[in-house]
């Protein structure tokens, strides 16, 4: 692990803040680190407001999709809700239907399959379409590249608005309208929404044109923060609006199906780090195993008990998702040892019988042991289908770029990516790529980065200070849990290991006279010798609450030790 320290504000900024807000210095310097140097900003990050939600109609093309979906309804055209079956996709299917069922009947949904269409808009849901009748498609976390597939809509007399949000190519589709904050034509004031957020924006919109509140469309937003927290976008500016009161939905009033989700989970009080790892999998499952129908089903039903039989269903799909993802990892780092590439500079597997729709989260397990580019293929038809996964700050995209000559297609962006290629052209690219990788890859790379953001005493993390940090709260991308780094602590003498193959480390730490802390890292058994015999070393660690027995008191969650040497 490398350890970074963040560079420090100046010492006039951080002062400044510290005094306009009454805190420490270093609470000050976390501030202005998230972009946060005024009083008003301040404000505005520690009591998010509804009211600082943007109006819809800033976005381009927002009054041509109101008014073509109120056309829609007044003249009974039959409307199809379209998108992506990962989460972003299926929670932006089920906002916008239920929405619009809540206010017209003739509504239904479609989501493509996975292994049969593949992602995005597909011809074969533009003829499912006109087959049944529907004039206008309205198109959810996709849409922006699809170009011909629209085209050909058109062409059937069918009608697209598209509601995206990822980066668009040189030509804008021929659709009704085209919502996506990042058109280069397009002024509206936050670009990080996810699909999802899109969608929100059109219902709000629409509501607006209702005389509708925002207070009325707050029982949306249970779905909205599912999909921030699954599509890893930027917790700033609107999305951490969204994602605050969305979890506030979450744990007070939350729709059926999220709360057939969550039921059993013994946490009384969800954060977002929860909903990525407890609410976002099961969702993600029933799309990579079976079909994102069942999402939409679940997060679509009102009646509790149907919406306990659904989640049933998903929750075995998850587990078969488990199963599978622990086998095909396995037998990948059987395939790395056999061939002896366990030094490589990139990770390229294939297996022919590997379940596509868990290839990208063995990538994933595939990187915490071999922190390098990776790529997992199988077989998909008569091609090679792969998911890609990077580390930080080498960008995959670029280097399947570098070898496109090789494959038949890909897309993605810097961290992750999919592909295909005609089987004989496998070895050939794996070739290419380690090559491309071993040329282009800093060496810095190579090793997993610690981002610490200050370097604190065990005599600053006080109730005070514990309180401030809940307030930053939702975390995520750009504004990422604090990392605090602090020297020469000890272990009281209680250390050990945990876990069947004593993986994990537990201690008591502490830090000239101070009472010893909780701390527990997981992963880091091996470690234990750096804290025993007295001897100080360093952590790097985030502030948590643990709760045990309804007793609440101060851990901290080890990111790494080290000797105090370094």
């Amino acid at each position: 692990m490398r350890w970074t320290l963040k560079q420090k504000p100046s010492e006039e900024k951080i002062k400044h803040l510290a005094q306009a807000l009454n805190v420490e210095d270093f609470v000050a310097t976390l501030l202005i680190q998230r972009g946060i140097e005024t009083f008003e900003d301040a404000k505005n990050f520690f009591r998010p407001s509804l009211e600082h939600l943007h109006d819809p109609f800033l976005m381009k093309d927002m009054d041509k999709a109101v008014a073509r979906i109120e056309s829609a309804i007044e003249n009974q055209e039959n409307i199809l809700v379209f998108g992506d079956y990962d989460v972003d996709g299926t929670t932006a299917v089920s906002l916008v239907s239920s929405y619009l069922k809540s206010h017209y009947p003739n509504i239904a949904t479609y989501i493509p399959d996975r292994y049969d269409e593949g992602y995005g808009i597909s011809y074969k849901g533009i003829d499912f379409a006109d087959d049944n009748g529907f004039s206008l498609i309205i198109a959810l976390d996709c849409g922006i590249k699809s170009i011909d597939h629209i085209a050909y809509a058109k062409a059937k007399n069918i009608d697209f608005i598209v509601c995206d949000h990822h980066r668009p190519g040189e030509f804008l589709p021929d659709a009704v309208a085209v919502l996506d904050p990042k058109r280069e034509d397009c002024s509206y004031p936050y670009d990080e929404l996810c699909g999802c957020g899109v969608g929100f924006k059109l219902i709000q919109a629409l509501g607006q044109n209702r005389n509708e509140t925002i207070e009325d469309l707050v029982p949306y937003l249970d779905l909205v923060a599912t999909a921030i927290a699954a599509d890893i976008v930027p917790i700033t500016g609107e999305n951490r609006v969204l994602a605050y009161f969305g979890l506030k939905v979450i744990n007070s009033e939350p729709r059926p199906g999220i709360k057939a989700l969550v039921h059993q989970v013994k946490k009384k009080v969800l954060d977002i780090t929860d909903v990525v790892f407890i609410i976002s999998p099961r969702i993600n499952a029933a799309g990579r195993i079976k079909h994102g129908n069942h999402a939409v089903e679940l997060l679509t039903e009102f009646d509790f008990e149907q919406a306990q039989q659904f989640a049933s269903e998903i929750e075995q799909y998850n587990a078969d998702r488990k199963d599978l993802d622990k086998k095909i990892t396995k037998e990948a780092f059987q395939q790395i040892i056999e061939n002896n590439e366990e030094e490589r500079f990139s990770t390229v597997v294939f297996q022919e019988d590997w379940h596509k729709g868990v290839i990208g989260i063995v990538a994933s397990r595939l990187i915490e042991t071999y922190y390098r580019p990776t790529l997992v293929f199988t077989k998909s038809g008569d091609k090679y289908a792969a998911s890609a996964r990077s580390v930080k700050g080498f960008d995959v995209y670029n280097a399947l770029d570098n070898c496109s000559e090789h494959l038949e297609q890909f897309g993605g962006h810097m961290y992750a990516a999919g592909m295909t290629l005609k089987a004989e052209n496998y070895l050939a690219f794996k070739a290419a790529f380690e090559k491309c990788v071993e040329e282009t890859i800093h060496p810095d790379m190579r090793t997993p980065e610690i981002e610490i953001d200050a370097e604190i005493n065990f005599a600053d993390i006080t109730p005070k200070l514990i309180r401030i940090l809940k307030q930053f709260e939702p975390f995520g991308p750009q504004n990422m849990t604090p990392v605090f780094m602090t020297r020469n602590a000890k272990d009281t003498g209680y250390a050990k290991t945990l876990g069947s193959e004593e993986e994990h480390l537990r201690l008591f730490a502490k830090q000239n006279n101070s009472d010893g802390i909780a701390a527990i890292g997981f992963g880091l058994g091996k470690k234990i010798n750096i804290v025993q015999n007295q001897n100080p070393f360093q952590l790097a660690y985030c502030i948590a609450e643990n709760e045990w027995n309804g007793n609440i008191s101060t851990q901290l969650m080890l990111k790494d030790i080290r000797t105090n040497e370094k």
